[in-house]
């Protein structure tokens, strides 16, 4: 079959990271940080945010909305605070504005961004960019890994050789699918600490291009509840978390004796890939073949990624 542009940004996304400036700005230990996007920008404010966590770095993840209308609900409390706003536009409006109104409240601002001379830049005091793939239209793939290599490259990892390993795990899980999609209705993504955000990232991609029901928790949250839904036709994608893989290797047993097909990242499975095993770099290592397999779901579905129902490449509002 015929790659789309799609699927051409994702393979190709590499060369980018490769490119990718080292980090000119790093974070303060004693700043607090809201770590702010829309969409898939969110989901990996919230790996990026929950990193400098486990660094000794106090930070938090919210959409932008939520940080422009109330952020007291989100950090309380005295002290330095920095925002920290992603957007590959940087003309989302929502996040936008919360840079807006945060520099406008006294606080820095920090855009890591795409777009050199967008509305986000001329609202920050620092702005860290990237170049992402040209083919890269309405779902946002090799511009996600881009904005968490950032991201952590912020949070004082220098990650200068996730490339390859990244690229590897894309292509064996690629060859390691098979048939295994066919008749998947139900798609399931867990991880925990850094990794919750790239499993709510991995079924936001796999839900936008392949307009599939899907769903992302903690692992041992799954069990209260939300496995009823369990069944021959679900797919669940367990992103292992070294501290607690074998917690999570019990889980994923327990979902294949339920009849789900369980894509191990990192530990056992129907289909289990090798990751590295620095924690803080799982999450870059894995989106690429999270994004790939959004997109061999979109095909088996006969559905074009390139047009995602209902969706624009930036969401402007009034």
């Amino acid at each position: 079959m015929k790659m789309n542009a799609t699927e051409r940004g994702i393979r190709g996304q590499f060369a980018y990271w490769r490119a990718a400036p080292s980090a000119k700005v790093t974070a303060d230990r004693g700043t607090t940080y809201a770590v702010v996007g829309c969409g898939t920008s969110v989901h990996i404010a919230d790996s990026i945010a929950t990193s400098l966590c486990h660094l000794g770095v106090a930070a938090r993840a919210v959409p932008g909305h939520e940080w422009a209308r109330r952020p007291g609900d989100y950090l309380a409390g005295a002290g330095p605070r920095h925002v920290l706003a992603l957007s590959r536009s940087g003309e989302s409006t929502e996040t936008v504005r919360a840079a807006e109104l945060s520099r406008a409240a006294g606080l820095g601002v920090t855009a890591f961004t795409c777009a050199p001379g967008s509305a986000l830049t001329r609202h920050a005091d620092r702005v860290v960019l990237a170049d992402t793939h040209p083919e890269e239209d309405i779902v946002m793939t090799a511009s996600a890994s881009l904005m968490l290599l950032m991201g952590l490259r912020f949070a004082g990892l220098p990650v200068t050789d996730a490339a390859e390993p990244a690229e590897a795990v894309m292509l064996a899980l690629d060859v390691g699918l098979g048939d295994s999609l066919q008749g998947r209705r139900h798609f399931v993504f867990l991880g925990g600490g850094p990794l919750y955000g790239i499993a709510r990232e991995g079924a936001l991609k796999l839900q936008e291009m392949s307009l599939s029901h899907t769903e992302a928790h903690h692992p041992l949250e799954y069990r209260h509840g939300p496995v009823s839904l369990i069944e021959a036709h679900s797919l669940v994608v367990l992103l292992y978390h070294p501290q607690t893989a074998a917690e999570e290797a019990v889980l994923a047993t327990e979902l294949q004796a339920k009849g789900a097909f369980v894509l191990g990242l990192g530990g056992p499975g129907n289909l289990s890939l090798a990751l590295p095993p620095d924690l803080l770099t799982r999450g870059l290592v894995c989106l690429p073949a999270l994004q790939l397999l959004g997109e061999r779901v979109a095909q088996m579905r006969g559905l074009d990624s390139t047009a995602p129902r209902h969706l624009t490449k930036v969401v402007r509002t009034a």
